[in-house]
């Protein structure tokens, strides 16, 4: 399959965050160097990561533990900010990185949630392929039944990754086709369902509530499940993806975040943004079009493909 495959981990990543790491690296170099820090560096320094999407909060924050860091380096100049900037992030980020969780129970339900256009059903479908590599039995659940295209879409991904999807018409109600997916699930053996859900409705049911009968659904079949809830964002909305998750995570109460279309913005720290927020770990970030873009989140490659070496 020629040599894009043959890419390693941090050069994805670094290539996925281009855009992000080409404008904080042109407007970091432009303000620090040997430059003093003082108030009116930090001042600039401040909207420097919110424009990153950071968030007002959080960039607060960050900039008070660097300077505490700062305090015990030997200049105190604006290299050695660089530097503090990056360790206070990366160390924010390793709290947020989680171990893939463990298969307890089979099935292990993971409902995906998220708004439509933010990559969902895309996802889903690497997700399962990567599963799939990995030696694990995978199950689609199409419940995103109010989009024709979501169920098609997950059909194809299904194909591809060669695992069955259980699907039903359009309009089909999507807590009826997860309740028989789990049940389908449970029969053959499965390690892990994945299950879609609508990421809008076109009736006056609210989504959430639907999203809330989805759970009680599962809960019947195993009261743990869904052993999972990932919300997926996509980078490039910024703030307004924070506003998504802390919807979706008090009414829902999310376990993880999949933060797609990290190579479409010059934001990419959103990522840092909504799981600082909101206290939730990362799971995946998506970084590209290929199965092999969808990676695991982990800290440290992603600091140093943000920063540059």
């Amino acid at each position: 399959m020629g040599e894009e495959p043959k890419k390693g981990l941090f050069q994805r990543l670094k290539d996925g965050l281009s855009k992000t790491r080409e404008g904080l690296a042109r407007n970091l170099g432009a303000l620090l160097g040997t430059a003093k820090v003082d108030e009116a560096l930090l001042e600039d320094l401040e909207a420097v990561l919110i424009a990153a999407d950071f968030g007002v909060h959080v960039t607060r924050s960050i900039l008070d533990e660097a300077q505490e860091r700062l305090k015990k380096m030997e200049r105190g100049d604006g290299n050695e900010m660089r530097e503090a900037l990056k360790e206070t992030i990366r160390a924010r980020l390793q709290r947020h990185q989680i171990p893939s969780p463990e298969i307890v129970r089979q099935p292990h339900v993971i409902l995906v949630v998220g708004v439509n256009g933010v990559g969902k059903t895309t996802t889903i479908g690497k997700m399962a392929a990567q599963f799939v590599q990995q030696g694990n039995k995978v199950m689609l659940a199409a419940g995103d039944t109010f989009r024709a295209a979501a169920v098609e879409q997950l059909k194809i991904w299904g194909q591809r990754a060669h695992c069955p999807v259980v699907a039903q018409g359009q309009d089909a109600d999507s807590a009826s086709v997860i309740f028989d997916a789990y049940s389908a699930a449970k029969a053959r053996g499965v390690e892990l369902l994945i299950a879609d859900t609508a990421g809008r409705l076109h009736t006056k049911v609210n989504l959430m509530e639907e999203l809330k009968k989805v759970q009680r659904v599962l809960k019947r079949q195993d009261p743990e499940a869904p052993h999972e809830v990932l919300l997926v964002l996509d980078a490039t909305t910024g703030q307004n993806a924070l506003s998504q998750a802390r919807q979706f995570h008090r009414d829902l109460g999310l376990t993880g975040l999949v933060i797609t279309k990290l190579d479409g913005t010059a934001k990419g720290g959103v990522v840092v943004g909504v799981c600082e927020e909101l206290n939730l770990p990362v799971r995946f970030i998506g970084v590209g079009e290929g199965v092999e873009d969808l990676r695991p989140f982990e800290a440290d490659p992603f600091v140093e493909a943000l920063f540059g070496h």
